[in-house]
């Protein structure tokens, strides 16, 4: 009897330790956003489930914890067979969640506070600024900024007031923006507005096996990239983005620069790694950093680059934001395919895109 007695105690003792430890108060309430890579595993049934999971609550005696799941698997547990399901749904929650965070960060001139934003989620301010992230490629700070800027752009024209368009881009005051028109503009927002006037923009324009190449340069870093068949058509066209603005044929430094990039059209797996002057909407630039991400040698479809920036229904405005984009090469849109794997749709010719994927698919 005694013995008995010391088994149950031992039992007791156990499910008492698992009720004090923190991670099972987020096992009860389902919690999705509790620390990540934490698994808990049922002694009874031999398998593992996040804290955020479905399935029925199991009896704490039952439960062991690990840091990760692949420790899990080590230890023997096998996935919960409503894993795959709760991740998929996990994922359609974070996208849509994600998705109404960016239209309240549109729709106010100010950028709501992180706690503001996350209270609204119903999730932690880490874990929301985590999950819009790794969805978006930007922080909520950073798409707020893109918003901003695009509404700068939108409002500088020839007739509008600077200070008016200042107030209305949601700068509280006019040395706030000042301080912050040269990241978010590239120059000064008169400059802009004017056209580029008193913006100097250095180019050289000089020859790869496909064709002519145009390479500029702000202040800020390279921020224009251009391939065609006639060099003339390709200064004229970055004179048309800033017809006010002072571009500086390339001097013997700016050669070295040139050659770099046709450098990596020759042989891509030196690699591109350049300094990028990118000015465009919020949506433009949650396209182009995905872009950049996709491995040289590999391809995405557009579907799959919209659903990896939280807009899986955009494939299309995934499309018009690879045909914007300015930086030919630096920004890989040759390596966006249509989803049954058939190259089209490149600014710079199709041809040019294929020849482009089947070097970089050698070059690996």
């Amino acid at each position: 009897m005694a013995r008995r007695n010391q088994g149950v105690s031992k039992r007791d003792s156990a499910s008492a330790r698992i009720q004090r430890d923190p991670r099972w108060a987020a096992v009860v309430a389902r919690d999705a956003s509790a620390k990540p890579g934490f698994v808990y595993a049922v002694k009874t049934t031999g398998v593992y489930c996040r804290p955020g999971s479905a399935s029925r609550l199991p009896s704490a005696k039952n439960v062991e914890f690990f840091d990760t799941a692949e420790a899990a698997e080590a230890a023997g547990y096998r996935r919960s067979r409503r894993a795959s399901a709760d991740r998929a749904s996990v994922a359609a929650q974070h996208a849509a969640i994600v998705a109404a965070a960016c239209r309240r960060i549109e729709a106010r001139e100010q950028l709501p506070r992180l706690h503001e934003l996350a209270k609204k989620a119903g999730l932690s301010a880490w874990h929301f600024h985590r999950v819009f992230k790794a969805l978006t490629g930007l922080t909520p700070k950073d798409y707020a900024e893109a918003c901003r800027a695009n509404r700068l752009r939108q409002e500088l024209r020839p007739s509008c007031s600077v200070t008016d368009t200042i107030y209305k881009a949601g700068f509280g005051s006019n040395g706030r923006f000042y301080e912050s028109s040269d990241r978010l503009l590239g120059m000064t927002p008169t400059s802009y507005r004017a056209g580029g006037i008193n913006t100097e923009i250095r180019f050289a324009v000089g020859q790869c096996s496909l064709g002519s190449i145009l390479v500029a340069q702000s202040r800020r870093g390279v921020c224009a990239i251009s391939i065609g068949d006639d060099p003339n058509k390709l200064v004229q066209d970055l004179q048309d983005r800033f017809p006010r603005a002072t571009l500086v044929g390339a001097d013997p430094s700016f050669e070295g620069l040139i050659a770099r990039v046709v450098g990596f059209v020759e042989a891509p797996q030196c690699g591109l790694d350049l300094p990028l002057d990118i000015r465009g909407t919020a949506f433009q630039q949650r396209v182009w950093r995905a872009l950049r991400e996709i491995p040289l040698g590999s391809t995405a479809s557009y579907a799959e680059i919209a659903a990896r920036i939280g807009a899986p229904r955009s494939a299309r405005a995934v499309a018009r934001a690879c045909g914007a984009n300015p930086l030919a090469l630096a920004i890989p849109c040759h390596r966006v395919v249509r989803s049954d794997g058939e190259v089209s749709g490149y600014r710079w010719g199709v041809e040019r895109k294929r020849e482009l994927l089947q070097r970089e698919q050698k070059s690996t």
